[in-house]
């Protein structure tokens, strides 16, 4: 495998099971995107798209993906952006950045949950229709 230095993006409602470099799989059902690790390990990078976690941006060309692409969890611990189709490549954290980073992503994700979640007037609304029944 290769080092990419670019991702064509390819819509599919599911991602095949075997991968192919230089592709960027767009589920828009699942709300989520694939990829093989840019650095050419290999590993498949999972990109879940919600307010707290990544955006896509689709020109009718090209994509771009927001924010960085991080993989501190795989060997290479490789870290790019991903602009108009291109692989533009980061610095590599430090181990606390790498937790700093964890952390704002956790504390995002949580926020966005409890946004997005049932609301308290939502919650009463289905209790008391369960009651009337």
């Amino acid at each position: 495998m290769t080092t990419q230095d670019a991702l064509h993006p390819l819509f599919t409602e599911t991602f095949p099971a075997t991968m192919d470099e230089g592709l960027l799989y767009i589920s828009v059902p699942y709300r989520t995107c694939s990829h093989l690790c840019c650095c050419g390990c290999g590993h498949e990078v999972i990109t879940p798209l919600s307010p707290a976690q990544w955006s896509v941006t689709y020109d009718g060309e090209n994509v771009s993906l927001s924010p960085s692409i991080g993989n501190w969890s795989l060997p290479c611990q490789s870290h790019y952006w991903i602009r108009d189709g291109r692989v533009r490549w980061s610095r590599r954290y430090s181990a606390a950045e790498v937790d700093q980073n964890r952390d704002r992503d956790r504390r995002l994700l949580a926020r966005d949950t409890r946004e997005t979640g049932p609301t308290r007037l939502s919650r009463l609304r289905r209790h008391l229709l369960f009651w009337r029944q």
